[in-house]
């Protein structure tokens, strides 16, 4: 009754009178009696609940030790020992929130798990799950482990669902739900896990009475995750919001609670945060303030007083660059040298810590210009970057200033390389495999173009070989990945099949979790039984990727000749494994400098060719106006024109006006291409025209290299006079291809064509120039042995579709198209029931995939955000096994359609009559080109209509 008094009171007179009771309690009981295990467990209680006010280290350690004699002394399969076994992981929890000793809190989530477990069928558990989440709350916050913060999420849940309305514990049930949510979206940016972590929060204020101990904490954190919110958002009303919260909670404490220091601190953040948007010196001047006294307060050796200090330090600095105030900028070196000194080794929040402290080096630098701030800085993001532990957002942000700044500075540097690789291989790790494909691309949004600064500075540095393998690890992730997940297992399957079984099953598993919806498609009004299933899922998919890490550092270090799988490929490699005819050529363009760097078969090394007339400027400058003009040409998907077309055979796609096309070609031809060919000294018309492989970044990627050229109304001068182009994602991708088809079944099987034409698609306008398509291609097989299926109209649904994908080695599709910049594997075609998207293709295992047309609008028109990502159709289709896809870069007219298909076959078939081969596609596109130019001028008009055609891969 004593310390039921104090949870109310908060007066320690009552907790300590209530502890001497206990201790009497013990005194006065006999060994082995029943009552002795619950004594003990009522001191640890008292004990506990006194810790929580004083924080003394004595006061956990001995609930420690009297919860621990409790479960002793309770035999297996007592109906107590599960809440006994709990409470004890309680306490270990707490201690180690006081100490941080990592083996206490898996003491914790140990014990607590065993709880669960011993727990009977339909008995009460809400306590044990809330308290399980708490643990492994703890140590997220410790280690970052994604694995953790996603069962503390589940466990939460699972305690929410148990919680009838009304209870007293649903309040806190609530609150630590949503800091769940809120720890995960810190390190994932989510909008959907602040916006669950803001409702749950906000219902547990709801449920809270006024005057409720609990109430401060509950005020405080709900204020955290608004704060949090308008970091990401820049919405001021949630930061206006998240300061008046925590002004409220930080008055509700009572002086020396020993809660006040968080509570200070987390209303220094908000003032921080708010002071960033609006620039006031009263905000930045009120967080100072708060954080100072959070630091006063806090006891020496509390596990929160590093990033106490740490929070200060970047007030100061903030008010430093404001002010130029010497004097701050000195506070904040100093905040961060004891933030850094404070935290133990591995500790997830290190690497913040430096970069920090890095930070404020480089703040002085650039007012004081001493080399030897710039040293300090440099040194301290080498930490940060190179740390084991901690978010790889952070690592990779240190990791990027440390390879500009050295590169800078310090251009002949020995780490400068070093720093560079170090950021590029961290990319790969935030766009990890335990998250979607849609997450992956999300989070790849602003950080895969640094890939492009490394290789720029990589070419100036004359190692054109490092900038190629880095633009091959940093560009086109999720691609990779996927191809990465479909490995050939061939060779490992013989000498050790069940490590071959195991890699596939996983990766089965990975590819079906990666194309799963976002969490936010559960939103914050399902039900919890959606949420909790959602969960399940995210947690399954976590536990797979680290089980796939596993299993390949498993192959790499006992298996003899793997060493290397699936580690990105060398410069070396990728020479050695290139197509045998032609060049692949790699140009990177950033706003230091633009290079074209040569591969092909044989060479020792690339060729590198710097563009010095060519800028990341013009590129995007180019890409805009011919975005622009093609709006202003009506130029927006493929549809009917009633007018009847011109004796050339070719009508304009739309009101085209001026020669943007035609100067776009030119400077290409002028400033990119040409300068390239005469370094590679290539000629005019040779008897057989070389094939080209163009592997373009930045803006550059969507532009129509392969179409440039002076267009001269009499005497043009273009690509096409030396050689036939195609596109790549990446060498890689060529390579990949090039050795699966040394070891890829015979085509003979499955050679032939699947036709798919949807002329009137429900919902959709009508295109029936698919039907003159159809004809045409008709035409051109009816003299040959190769196999067509056709489906058309009614005929062609998904289910046939993917059917007859199996069964025929070419796919031509014409119809409408959709792509999906948000969901990039919702992108599809759509068939008579609807889109047939690439993650359902995908999921087929195509083993005799060859050659995709796809003759719809826009197929390789990429994402903007994500250039470096091949976010496109065509791009898909390759990732789905086709080693060839013809697609288009925007809208294709209907009445040309039929006729560059039925000069394509007709090349494509003309040496091989009964077989469907794709290996010649790119040459058959170009002998279509060819033969639509001859119909056509050289007008901005007829460029229109031709120049989208585009063909990807071998």
């Amino acid at each position: 009754m004593l310390s039921q008094c104090f949870e109310r009171t908060g007066k320690l007179s009552d907790i300590s009178e209530a502890i001497a009771a206990g201790k009497r309690s013990i005194e006065l009981t006999s060994l082995g009696h029943p009552d002795l295990p619950g004594h003990f467990s009522n001191l640890g209680s008292s004990f506990l609940r006194r810790f929580y006010q004083t924080g003394e280290l004595h006061d956990i350690s001995e609930a420690v030790s009297s919860q621990q004699k409790a479960v002793e002394l309770t035999p297996l399969g007592h109906p107590n020992l599960p809440k006994l076994l709990n409470n004890l992981g309680g306490s270990f929890r707490h201690r180690f929130e006081l100490t941080g000793e990592l083996c206490d809190i898996a003491e914790a989530i140990a014990l607590q798990q065993k709880a669960l477990e011993l727990t009977s069928p339909g008995q009460i558990i809400l306590h044990e799950w809330s308290n399980l989440g708490t643990s492994f709350l703890r140590r997220y916050e410790r280690t970052g482990e994604l694995a953790d913060i996603a069962e503390s999420i589940a466990a939460y849940q699972r305690a929410v669902a148990l919680t009838p309305p009304g209870h007293p514990n649903l309040p806190g049930q609530l609150g630590s739900l949503g800091g769940s949510f809120h720890h995960r979206f810190e390190r994932t940016n989510q909008l959907s896990d602040i916006a669950e972590a803001i409702a749950s929060q906000q219902r547990a204020v709801e449920l809270t009475p006024p005057g409720h101990p609990n109430l401060p904490i509950v005020l405080s954190n709900l204020g955290n995750s608004f704060s949090s919110r308008f970091a990401n958002t820049g919405w001021l009303s949630d930061i206006t919001e998240a300061i008046t919260l925590q002004q409220r909670a930080v008055k509700l404490t009572a002086p020396g609670h020993l809660e006040l220091p968080r509570r200070l601190s987390n209303l220094g953040n908000s003032f921080y945060h708010r002071f960033t948007h609006t620039r006031e010196l009263s905000d930045i001047g009120e967080s100072v303030e708060s954080h100072q006294r959070a630091v006063d307060l806090s006891p020496p050796g509390h596990p929160e007083l590093p990033q106490r200090v740490n929070n200060l330090g970047i007030s100061f600095l903030s008010r430093f660059e404001q002010t130029g105030d010497v004097s701050d900028i000195t506070e904040a070196l100093a905040a961060g040298r004891r933030a850094v000194e404070l935290a133990p080794p591995g500790h997830v929040d290190l690497p913040g810590r430096l970069s920090n402290l890095a930070t404020s080096f480089l703040s002085r630098f650039e007012k004081t210009l001493s080399f030897d701030d710039l040293k300090e800085s440099i040194a301290h993001y080498k930490s940060a970057a190179t740390a084991t532990s901690g978010p790889p957002s952070i690592r990779f942000s240190a990791a990027k200033h440390w390879a500009t700044l050295s590169h800078r500075h310090f251009t002949t540097f020995p780490e400068t390389l070093l720093a560079f690789a170090t950021a590029v291989r961290l990319i790969s790790v935030i766009a990890g495999l335990e998250q979607t494909v849609q997450n992956r691309h999300s989070q790849l949004q602003s950080i895969s173009s640094f890939t492009l600064q490394a290789a720029a500075a990589a070419c100036a540095l004359g190692r054109p070989d490092k900038a190629i393998e880095w633009l091959e690890q940093g560009r086109c992730l999720v691609w990779n990945q996927l191809n990465h997940l479909r490995t050939p297992l061939d060779d490992l399957r013989v000498t050790h099949p069940d490590l071959a079984h195991r890699v596939l099953e996983i990766s089965k598993a990975l590819e079906s979790a990666g194309s799963r919806m976002s969490q936010s498609s559960t939103g914050t009004q399902a039900l919890m039984s959606e949420k909790v299933g959602a969960e399940e899922e995210a947690r399954s998919h976590i536990y797979l990727a680290k089980e796939w890490d596993n299993v390949i550092d498993t192959i790499r270090s006992t298996v003899p000749g793997f060493e290397t799988f699936l580690l990105p490929p060398s410069c070396t490699t990728l020479l050695q494994n290139l197509p045998n005819s032609g060049w692949t050529i790699v140009i990177n363009v950033h706003k230091d400098r633009s290079d074209a760097l040569a591969l092909r078969a044989g060479l020792d090394k690339p060729i590198h060719i710097e563009l010095p007339g060519f800028s990341s400027e013009m590129a995007e400058k180019l890409r805009e106006n011919l975005k622009k003009h093609l709006v202003d040409s009506k130029v927006r998907m493929r549809e009917v024109e009633a007018d009847e077309e011109d004796g050339r055979g070719c009508k304009p796609v739309g009101l085209s006006k001026g020669t943007v096309l035609r100067d776009i070609l030119a400077y290409l031809w002028k400033e990119v291409v040409k300068p390239i060919f005469d370094a590679l000294e290539l000629v005019r018309s040779p008897p057989e025209l070389p094939r080209i492989w163009w592997c373009a970044t930045g803006p550059l990627a969507f532009l129509p290299l392969h179409a440039a050229g002076l267009y001269e109304k009499l005497n043009s001068h273009t690509i096409f006079d030396y050689a036939v182009s195609s596109y790549t994602p990446t060498a890689t991708f060529l390579t990949n291809r090039v050795m699966n088809a040394r070891r890829a079944p015979e085509l003979e099987d499955a050679s032939g064509l699947l036709l798919v034409s949807q002329p009137s698609t429900p919902g959709l306008s009508r295109i029936p120039g698919t039907m003159k398509e159809v004809h045409a291609i008709q035409t051109q097989l009816a003299t040959c042995a190769v196999r067509l299926c056709i489906l058309e109209g009614e005929a062609a649904t998904i289910e046939a579709g993917l059917k007859e994908m199996d069964n025929y080695s070419c796919v031509h599709l014409a119809c409408h198209a959709i792509q999906n910049k948000v969901e990039p594997l919702q992108s599809g075609f759509y068939f008579h029931d609807g889109p047939l998207s690439l993650s359902t293709i995908i999921k087929k295992d195509l083993k005799h995939a060859d050659l995709a047309f796809l003759s719809a609008c826009q197929t390789s028109a990429g994402e903007e955000k994500l250039s470096e990502e091949a976010v496109h159709l065509a791009g898909g289709m390759l990732a789905a096994g086709y080693r060839g896809v013809v697609a288009t870069m925007w809208a294709i007219r209907d009445k040309q359609a039929p006729q560059v298909a039925g000069d394509f076959y007709e090349y494509l078939l003309a040496e091989d009559g009964a077989a469907m081969n794709g290996s010649r596609a790119a040459y058959a596109l170009h002998h279509a080109m060819q033969k639509l130019r001859t119909r056509c001028d050289n007008s901005e008009s007829s460029l229109l209509t031709w120049v989208p055609y585009v063909h990807f891969g071998l």
